[in-house]
């Protein structure tokens, strides 16, 4: 899985996404073992690095949810979003999966 991983983090890095973060929840009860979070550019350039995982992944993805302010590419147990800045400031998904992370701790 670390190799999968480093390969999206890999395609989201070459195509110029930004503030790419990775979560691991393997040991929590949530939908997915890691989440992947992107900062796209704009709209274009969401939809634009949705096309290039789907082309560079060379895996079946399970569902994607797109409107291009935020794709969702779910790929079993690797879920990634790609956001524009602006979702990413109002979602604030970092912060509900490190409260998960937390709830162990």
């Amino acid at each position: 899985m670390e190799n999968r991983i480093k390969k999206i983090v890999e395609i989201l890095d070459t195509n110029k996404a930004e503030n790419i973060d990775t979560i691991h929840l393997s040991d929590k009860s949530y939908i997915a073992d890691t989440v992947v979070i992107a900062t796209a550019l704009n709209t274009r350039h969401s939809l634009s690095l949705l096309i290039h995982l789907k082309d560079d992944l060379g895996e079946e993805f399970v569902r994607t949810e797109e409107d291009g302010d935020w794709c969702v590419i779910d790929l079993g147990d690797i879920i990634i979003h790609v956001m524009t800045q602006s979702h990413r400031d109002k979602y604030t998904l970092e912060d509900f999966l490190g409260s998960m992370q937390a709830l162990d701790n």
